[in-house]
């Protein structure tokens, strides 16, 4: 097992470079950047652009020519009557002088030491943004990951049992319809309904926690947490236990019509038996295996609609807000950790397949 848990250590490596060098090809390609984002903003608004850039007060908010100097076609749209060396300055400030490959070498090299230096327009530390955004993205991707299979395993062993009985049509029947109402439209719902809209005024409309949190009990600051997340995490369950039932109920189908499981029967053990004894753990490994994959879904992309609707300063909305925004080292840092985050926890998935099933060998297996 040692052996096997160093190579998909090592393998990790290649996998996250691929990713980031993928993306940071995409980058170079992409309309935009933060250079063109200071120069729209000096067309309308130059002083406080270039303060914010230069610190203010320099020599280079003086220098930047905006009477018509600069002589020679620039390639960023907007640069036109700027002085050249406004935009070299802005190149570097940036780092946007270096070729490339030199850039993407030097993001690589500062990531392995976790150094994903500082927003471009924020004025903070990359690290520190996503830890403080981390908080929101674990409380709704862990929550609802558990609520989901908390629903989900016992609902798809139910209906497994009943399979064709009139339980296993009306909930299969009211999980295909669950599963094709829009989470966010869900959300909008509940706050209308819940939250101050037209009708009661039940749950807190925006945040993690109240203002006056730091003075509550132990107990208050629970309540007062799972308070404001009984909204989003309503709208995001709606949808997310679909997927897993059904492939827990089919899975059970597929074991119990196998041979062994009528052995058992035959030696007379008794259904439950049957069930939690032997059909059980083989039924299990193919929900083990979609876990990762629901896990950094809840916990990323699937709750950046619902973290823009209540609020929720999560590291989704970081994540799209950076894009839009092209800042950059915020993109790639959480694209780092997103990505080392899935790798990890897909490995934990798989070493957790010899708990479930020890005739598992991954010794014997090339990666």
């Amino acid at each position: 097992m040692g052996a096997y848990i160093l190579r998909r250590l090592l393998l990790m490596i290649p996998t996250i470079l691929g990713i980031l060098a993928i993306s940071f090809a995409v980058i170079q390609f992409a309309p935009g950047g933060p250079v063109e984002r200071v120069l729209a903003e000096l067309s309308g608004q130059a002083g406080s652009a270039t303060d914010r850039i230069t610190g203010g007060g320099d020599s280079l908010g003086q220098d930047q020519g905006l009477d018509g100097g600069g002589g020679e076609a620039s390639k960023y749209r907007g640069a036109q009557g700027l002085d050249p060396e406004f935009i070299a300055k802005l190149e570097k400030q940036f780092g946007f002088d270096k070729p490339p490959l030199e850039r993407f070498g030097l993001m690589v090299w500062n990531f392995v030491r976790f150094d994903f230096g500082e927003s471009y327009f924020r004025d903070v530390a990359v690290i520190d943004l996503i830890i403080e955004k981390l908080p929101v993205s674990i409380s709704l991707g862990l929550w609802i990951t558990l609520i989901s299979y908390g629903i989900s395993i016992p609902l798809g062993i139910k209906k497994a049992v009943s399979d064709g009985s009139t339980f296993d049509i009306w909930t299969s029947g009211v999980i295909i319809i669950a599963y094709a109402i829009p989470g966010f439209l869900f959300a909008i719902l509940l706050m209308v309904l819940f939250a101050g809209g037209s009708f009661y005024d039940i749950f807190p409309l925006r945040g993690l926690t109240s203002e006056n949190f730091d003075d509550l009990s132990i107990f208050g600051k629970i309540t007062d947490y799972f308070w404001h997340l009984a909204l989003p995490l309503t709208a995001m369950a709606l949808a997310a236990f679909a997927t897993t039932t059904l492939l827990t109920k089919n899975s059970f189908l597929d074991e119990i019509r196998k041979q062994y499981v009528q052995t058992a029967r035959a030696k007379g053990l008794t259904e439950r038996q049957v069930l939690y004894g032997h059909v059980f753990r083989n039924a299990m490994l193919i929900i083990i295996a979609g876990f990762p994959a629901a896990f950094i879904s809840s916990f990323f992309t699937g709750s950046l609609l619902i973290e823009t609707i209540f609020a929720l300063d999560g590291l989704g909305l970081l994540g799209f807000e950076s894009i839009i925004g092209r800042d950059y080292p915020v993109v790639f840092g959480n694209l780092f950790i997103m990505s080392l985050l899935g790798l990890v926890v897909t490995l934990i998935s798989d070493l957790t397949y010899t708990l479930i099933d020890p005739r598992i060998d991954f010794e014997s297996r090339e990666v």
